[in-house]
C-alpha cells in the first residue's frame, strides 16, 4: 500500500480545510515547495496536490507552484482540484505530473472522463467525495443524488481503474478513515481504491494495510493533518502503510513557523 503525504494549495500557500470549508483553513506554509522537498527527504516516493482554487472555482491558480514543485522533486506526483476539461488535463500530464484526478467531471461529463481514459489510460483516476454515501462535487460545495458507489461503478464502466475515496466528514478531523465505506468501494465496484479523510493514528493505517493484505484492492492512503500536526512521523507512517522509506525519524516541520488561521 502506497502513503501519499499530502499538500492542499490555496493561492500559492499548503493549507488544510476542515471537512472541505473553503472558508476554515489552517496555512501551514507559506512555500509549499520547502514542503514537498521536506517529504521526500524523509522517505516519500509519492506525493498527493490538491489545488484548492481549482477545485471550489473550477480555474486554476496555483499552476506555477505546481511546476516549482515538480521541478524540485523526482517523487510521483498526482495532482487533483478543478480539472474539467481534456485541455486542462493534457496541460497537466505536459507539466511532469504522473496523475491527474477527475472529479466534479466524473458526475457531469463522465463522456469526457471515458475519453480521457481511453488517451491516458491509467495516468487518469477520479476523485469521489462522499458524505454519508452520497457523492459531493464543486469542490464539495454541491450535493448530488448519486450514491458514491454507483458513480464508482459508472467509471469502472468507462474504463477508469483507480479512485480516491474520500469521507468529507473525516477529512481534517483527525476521527480516522471510514474503513468500511472503503472497502465496500473496492470491493463492489472492483476499483483499486486510495483512502482519503481522516487518518489521524499509525493504526488508522495498519488496519487500510490489514484489509490490502486480505485481498481488498485499497492501493494506497492519503495522509495531510496528521503529519502537519505531528501525530506520527512520516517514516513510520510509511513503514504502517507497507511500503518503503529512509532512515530519517524526524517528524514533519512545516518551514512556515507561523500557523494562521484564514
Amino acid at each position: 500500500m502506497i502513503l501519499f503525504p499530502a499538500i492542499d494549495l490555496k493561492e500559492g500557500k499548503a493549507v488544510r480545510l476542515l471537512q472541505g470549508r473553503m472558508e476554515d483553513s489552517t496555512i501551514y506554509a507559506d512555500n509549499p515547495v520547502d514542503v514537498a522537498k521536506e517529504f521526500e527527504n524523509q522517505g516519500a516516493e509519492y506525493l498527493h496536490i490538491v489545488d484548492l482554487n481549482g477545485a471550489f472555482s473550477g480555474k486554476p491558480m496555483n499552476d506555477e507552484t505546481i511546476r516549482r514543485i515538480v521541478r524540485s522533486v523526482s517523487m510521483k506526483i498526482q495532482v487533483g482540484g478543478g480539472i474539467r476539461t481534456m485541455e486542462r488535463i493534457t496541460e497537466l500530464l505536459e507539466l511532469g505530473v504522473e496523475r491527474v484526478i477527475l472529479g466534479t467531471i466524473a458526475v457531469k461529463n463522465p463522456e469526457l472522463v471515458a475519453e480521457a481514459a481511453r488517451r491516458y489510460g491509467k495516468r487518469v483516476i477520479v476523485g469521489i467525495d462522499a458524505k454519508d454515501g452520497w457523492v459531493a462535487v464543486q469542490g464539495w460545495a454541491e450535493a448530488t443524488e448519486m450514491q458514491a458507489v454507483d458513480l464508482g461503478k459508472a467509471m469502472k464502466a468507462v474504463g477508469i481503474e483507480s479512485v480516491v475515496f474520500t469521507d468529507i466528514s473525516r477529512d481534517g478531523m483527525l476521527q480516522g478513515p471510514n474503513i468500511e465505506s472503503t472497502v465496500q468501494m473496492a470491493q463492489e465496484t472492483g476499483l483499486s481504491v486510495i483512502a482519503s479523510g481522516g487518518i489521524s493514528t499509525l493504526d488508522d493505517l495498519r488496519k487500510l494495510e490489514a484489509e490490502a493484505l486480505r485481498g481488498v484492492s485499497i492501493e494506497g492512503a492519503i495522509t495531510g493533518k496528521a503529519l502537519y500536526s505531528g501525530a506520527f512521523t512520516l517514516r513510520e507512517a510509511i513503514e504502517s502503510a507497507g511500503g518503503r522509506s529512509s532512515d530519517t525519524k524526524q517528524k514533519y516541520v512545516a518551514p512556515s513557523e507561523s500557523v494562521k488561521q484564514d
